[in-house]
């Protein structure tokens, strides 16, 4: 959480809006905000689903924390039974009443703390902005 990056995001060349470039932190990207760290958490997941074809939370866990360095099976039960979403129904990446329980067990998942809505849906809002998703209020 001191990077304001609620999903530990690793470093990489893809540049997502907020960030803090260079990030201070040898491993993780730095946001500017915890909605800017979220919002890179959605695009990322609508990555997945645009790109990838990803459409489950067992698909999107398993690309996103691969089992080669974490416990997926764990993650994805975890978010599957915090989100009330079954680990392979399939959801919509730009349905923010799938992505943003979704991304709220993630984020708990990743920093051991229960995240706030409040920044999530802002978070939200500055994704639905630039991907044409509906936003929440």
């Amino acid at each position: 959480m001191r990077n304001l990056n609620p999903g530990n995001i690793r470093l990489s060349a893809t540049r997502f809006k907020g960030e803090v470039v260079p990030s201070r932190d040898s491993a993780f990207k730095q946001f500017e905000s915890l909605e800017y760290g979220y919002r890179a958490m959605f695009v990322l997941l609508d990555t997945y689903a645009r790109r990838y074809g990803l459409s489950s939370i067992r698909q999107m866990i398993t690309r996103y924390a691969p089992p080669t360095e974490n416990f997926t099976d764990g993650y994805v039960r975890f978010v599957a039974r915090k989100s009330g979403i079954a680990a392979d129904e399939r959801v919509d990446s730009r349905n923010p009443r799938d992505m943003v329980p979704i991304v709220a067990a993630m984020a708990e998942i990743e920093s051991g703390e229960s995240p706030s809505i409040a920044d999530i849906h802002r978070g939200w809002n500055l994704f639905a902005r630039d991907r044409g998703a509906v936003a929440v209020e």
